[in-house]
């Protein structure tokens, strides 16, 4: 999700503020003041529950596969990484990253890997996968598949058959290395809500304008009947992108799906980096880290 990468860099014609490291508190950092704080539910998963579904909800290690939302990609500063709020492995405070909320924060920092990659589409998951595998991980976590719908036009999108035929040879790498490793896969976003969501921000709209996932950004206010097309075209990609993961991940025992809970999760503006309007910022990270650690810690998994 890192489109026109350079062209960012052209913030200060649209009136962007001075930017903010993480740490500031500011509140141009992206967090919401009002949004409730990221917690962890007080009473642990019953080992007999975990044992009878042949689900681990409490794994000694975490390694993280996938795209700019999971290295935390201008949630500090714009045109930037920022691993340490990312929501599966960062250190930060106010995210509470997943690796933070089951293995707390010290062991966190020596057992949990980020292997994600800015701008990765599916076709490059086998070689992170690879990667997380020598880590021997025992859950591996997956963002992916957003860039394969964030292109220039409709046209260039990820083909579905070789959006699955990428994941199940993901899948296959991984399990060549370990097995016996869990493996927890996030639902795509909404990129539909997205531009519902952003372009009720003038700031925002101008910033897309420099070519930020023209596949469904470009010309937010066009409400004609080709954007309307392309832009449902978009939608309905993500959704078969999403119904991919599902069933690939159903035929591996050890693979837990998070039955379209990102793609659903209502987000507003203040889940959105102030730098992009389309990355998460790190409130955005807090609420993945929640919804991930929900569904992981869950005796049964989503339905």
């Amino acid at each position: 999700m890192r489109t026109a990468g350079a062209a960012l860099s052209a913030l200060s014609l649209v009136g962007v503020a001075a930017l903010a490291g993480c740490s500031s508190g500011d509140p141009g950092d992206g967090v919401s003041r009002n949004a409730p704080a990221a917690s962890s539910p007080s009473v642990s998963p019953s080992p007999s529950a975990s044992a009878a579904s042949g689900w681990n909800p409490s794994p000694g290690s975490v390694a993280a596969v996938g795209d700019s939302i999971t290295r935390g990609f201008d949630a500090c500063s714009v045109l930037a990484d920022c691993p340490e709020v990312s929501w599966a492995t960062g250190s930060d405070s106010l995210v509470r990253s997943l690796a933070v909320r089951l293995l707390g924060a010290s062991k966190a920092a020596d057992r949990s890997w980020n292997h994600a990659v800015s701008g990765a589409r599916m076709v490059q998951l086998p070689e992170q996968m690879a990667l997380a595998a020598k880590e021997r991980p025992e859950l591996v976590t997956v963002m992916m598949g957003a860039n394969d719908a964030c292109r220039d036009s409709v046209r260039l999108m990820t083909p579905v058959a070789d959006f699955r035929a990428s994941f199940e040879a993901s899948m296959r790498q991984l399990r060549a290395g370990v097995p016996e490793a869990q493996v927890y896969v996030s639902s795509v976003p909404d990129l539909k809500r997205l531009w519902s969501t952003g372009r009720l921000n003038e700031t925002g709209k101008k910033i897309w304008e420099l070519g930020i996932c023209r596949s469904m950004l470009a010309d937010a206010d066009d409400l004609g009947p080709a954007a309307v097309a392309r832009r449902d075209a978009v939608q309905d990609r993500v959704v078969a992108y999403n119904e991919v993961l599902r069933d690939v991940c159903a035929k591996d025992r050890h693979c837990r799906y998070d039955g379209g809970a990102v793609f659903g999760f209502r987000f507003t503006g203040a889940q959105l980096s102030q730098w992009d309007w389309f990355h998460p910022s790190r409130d955005g990270q807090a609420r993945l880290a929640e919804i991930a650690y929900r569904n992981i810690t869950a005796a049964e998994p989503p339905a």
